[in-house]
């Protein structure tokens, strides 16, 4: 899997702006190699213009949905310590990997929409709800086109009796679900004010806060795996827990949405390759400063905040505010 490490430019590509075609050429393929790409991933990168901006934005959705749903857990999703992270077996790895292919899906099939993808269009379902969409101007989001493309990007393969390896493809896959999870039906009504005599659906997908939430969730509930012998297919698979006795003797296969992991996690208290620990962290007292500062305590500290306030609205088009003072009490936990 790629883009989890951090170490990938997230700053703002070269503009393609409105040079020739030549040169917004050159500035592709620049852009493509700014990326941590295997060698096949940069030959794809290379052959698709809008690829390389769609990956980075992908990159950066994929972290801020991760650092935004671990904001309040003692694991907060930093880029520090990531690449020891993604070596391990963790549940924040299995996260990881699902985030990261959730984003990437994500953000292709909404390039495609939004035509900054030359090789892809709007949804192409041949049904006549999405004909029906594109002569409205309307334009679904292409999930197809998004997956298809992702597999053959990601390269996934067959892969022996490597459990690290299929517990990576797995959590990969339970991403991609959570973003087809949420692909939803949205209508648009054309008619003599507002009458909907005529109505147009397409296929959307769902905000990626959803599909984080969701991934969140299955972290929450996440498998412990190992790897058994499958006689009748001749093949390792992955096995954890029967559901209802939790007993090894009775191992049952994880569901395809179960995000799932193979080694217990750090607890992330103090500074180590995986983290920088929890010292300084702001939390809740009511909340999680328990459990995030590890009984060590925590430090209260009060601070002045200033916040708009007694807002009118002014004729003709503008909003008047008040600047008040507020203290703030501020919990964060010790050293």
């Amino acid at each position: 899997m790629i883009f989890l490490t951090g170490k990938e430019a997230l700053t703002h590509f070269p503009s393609l702006g409105s040079s020739t075609s030549s040169a917004q050429g050159k500035v592709h393929v620049k852009q493509c190699d700014l990326l941590k790409l295997s060698r096949k991933q940069k030959r794809l990168c290379r052959r698709e213009p809008g690829l390389a901006e769609t990956l980075r934005d992908a990159i950066r959705l994929g972290i801020m949905e991760c650092q935004y749903q671990f904001r309040s857990e003692r694991w907060n999703c930093s880029l520090e310590g990531r690449t020891s992270l993604l070596k391990r077996g963790f549940k924040e790895t299995a996260f990881l990997y699902a985030v990261s292919s959730a984003a990437l899906t994500h953000s292709l099939a909404r390039a495609c929409s939004a035509g900054r993808m030359e090789r892809c269009t709007c949804d192409d379902s041949p049904d006549l709800e999405n004909r029906k969409a594109w002569q409205w101007g309307v334009c679904g989001d292409n999930l197809k086109y998004s997956t298809k493309f992702l597999k053959k990007f990601l390269g996934q393969k067959r892969i022996g009796k490597d459990l690290r390896a299929k517990v990576d493809i797995h959590n990969t896959n339970v991403g991609i679900k959570a973003v087809k999870n949420g692909l939803k039906t949205t209508c648009k009504c054309h008619g003599v004010s507002g009458s909907c005599a005529v109505r147009t659906c397409w296929k959307q997908l769902s905000p990626f806060h959803e599909v984080g939430r969701l991934l969140k969730l299955r972290y929450d509930d996440a498998v412990k795996v190992f790897s058994t012998s499958n006689d009748a297919v001749g093949h390792s698979e992955l096995a954890g827990p029967h559901r209802h006795s939790h007993s090894p003797k009775h191992p049952t296969s994880p569901r395809s949405t179960d995000l799932v992991y193979v080694e217990d996690s750090p607890s992330f208290c103090r500074p180590s390759k995986y983290s920088l620990g929890t010292a300084g962290r702001t939390c809740s007292r009511e909340s999680n400063c328990d459990s995030m500062c590890c009984g060590r305590g925590y430090n209260t500290q009060s601070r002045l905040v200033t916040f708009s306030c007694h807002c009118q609205v002014q004729w003709c088009c503008y909003v008047e505010c008040q600047q008040c003072l507020q203290e703030e009490v501020v919990y964060s936990c010790k050293q």
